[in-house]
């Protein structure tokens, strides 16, 4: 008896192997494909017919849109120390506060945490995370939840206690000013 069953079991399993390869698979309803590739829908509110690079200056839209990156120590927002909160350059959605800024020595501007973030908890931040392997070696980029552009790159050699390094590209933030502070260091130039 055992032996039938274990025959029946792989005449039915060949079955729908076979149905199965020629058929796509199907995705339910329920599931919705998160991705920046051609093809697929983002969650975002952008959709293919914005018109980035009407939007954007060249600059920012190789960075945001093609995932490009600036040169290093060319950055506005290197430098700046004013207090604020910094905002997507595409969509203004707040990505990180400047209380979360700091001085990192590598060429871009560096952030503790994104703002909305709570210890570990990025799920009310505005921000998201992918791997990435596009530096050579495996890497986490991170990207606007709003509107998918990309914003830089995220590291694990931080200081603490969140252990984590930010390096976001200028050209992908705008700056906004809280409007009753006082800067809290010197503008260096």
């Amino acid at each position: 008896m055992s032996r039938f069953i274990g025959r029946l079991f792989v005449v039915v399993s060949r079955r729908t192997i076979a149905r199965s390869a020629g058929l796509p698979k199907r995705i339910p309803a329920s599931i919705r494909v998160v991705s920046t590739s051609e093809g697929l829908q983002s969650l975002t509110r952008y959709n293919e017919t914005t018109d980035w690079q009407k939007k954007l200056t060249p600059e920012q839209y190789v960075v945001t849109r093609e995932r490009g990156t600036e040169v290093p120590f060319s950055g506005i927002y290197l430098n700046h120390f004013e207090v604020g909160m910094y905002h997507c350059v595409c969509c203004e959605a707040p990505l990180f506060s400047s209380e979360a800024k700091y001085e990192s020595g590598t060429g871009w501007p560096a952030f503790k945490e994104a703002h909305g973030t709570w210890e570990r908890d990025e799920s009310h931040a505005s921000i998201i995370r992918r791997p990435d392997n596009s530096l050579g070696c495996a890497g986490t980029e991170v990207l606007c939840k709003n509107c998918d552009a990309h914003l830089g790159h995220v590291f694990e050699d931080g200081p603490d206690p969140t252990g984590q390094r930010f390096c976001i590209n200028s050209v992908a933030l705008t700056f906004k000013p809280r409007g009753d502070a006082k800067p809290d260091k010197e503008e260096q130039n």
